[in-house]
């Protein structure tokens, strides 16, 4: 499959192949942020991973930073505190929902369908858990475990920041916080579940399921079909 620059609906795709600073994507993604809200840019669909960071959402409690070893970066985005390294997809997706339905809900909604689907392509079956934001599966010793993050901000209704996935990073980094305030339950990967993904075949099975994701945004989610 050769994966297009550009997605439906005139959105540039972009693939970043070398680990892109948290900091430096952030701002980026600001600026690109502004510019889709000023009609001045086109909507976009980043593909990256960062090299080791902890992630500060705007619900974060100090108490739950563990152990920083890492820089530790105020996100902007909802959410507590998150872990982004080698071996993660991140995806960042910025679009305009002025465009489509307006329903910020049911945008959390469409991205963890969006990774829920790709994840079965892989042979993993993963869901949502009523009051725990991300994407969930059952690990290795049967337990519930999470394998996807969801953190997004919308300004004047464009989104940004979006979704991880762990491919296969080293999961001990996580440590060093609560991930999403949530202790009872750990953290688990592709790897980890005897699924050997490279990013290339992820990306291809990721774009190949955003036409579907991008559909789900054109007409409002259901309120009983929302994640909280």
């Amino acid at each position: 499959m050769t994966i297009p620059a550009i997605l439906p609906g005139d959105i540039e795709l972009r693939i970043s192949r070398e680990p892109v600073p948290y900091r430096e994507a952030l701002e980026e993604m600001t600026a690109r942020n502004a510019a889709i809200a000023a009609g001045e840019a086109r909507e976009l669909i980043w593909l990256l991973e960062h090299p080791p960071v902890y992630t500060a959402g705007t619900s974060a409690a100090l108490d739950e930073l563990l152990d920083p070893r890492f820089e530790v970066v105020e996100a902007g985005r909802g959410g507590r505190y998150t872990y982004h390294g080698p071996g993660q997809r991140i995806g960042y997706v910025l679009l305009d929902l002025k465009k489509r339905a307006r329903d910020a809900r049911g945008f959390v909604h469409g991205l963890e369908g969006w990774v829920i689907e790709t994840l079965r392509d892989f042979g993993v079956e993963s869901f949502r858990a009523d009051g725990r934001i991300g994407i969930w599966t059952t690990d290795v010793d049967s337990r519930e475990a999470k394998i996807g993050a969801i953190g997004v901000r919308i300004r004047k209704w464009v989104t940004m920041h979006g979704f991880s996935v762990n491919i296969r990073p080293d999961l001990s980094h996580f440590t060093g916080i609560v991930p999403c305030g949530i202790e009872e339950f750990g953290v688990t990967s592709l790897a980890r579940l005897g699924r050997e993904v490279d990013f290339a075949a992820w990306d291809e099975a990721m774009i190949a399921r955003a036409p579907a994701f991008l559909a789900t945004l054109e007409s409002p989610c259901p309120r009983s079909e929302t994640a909280e």
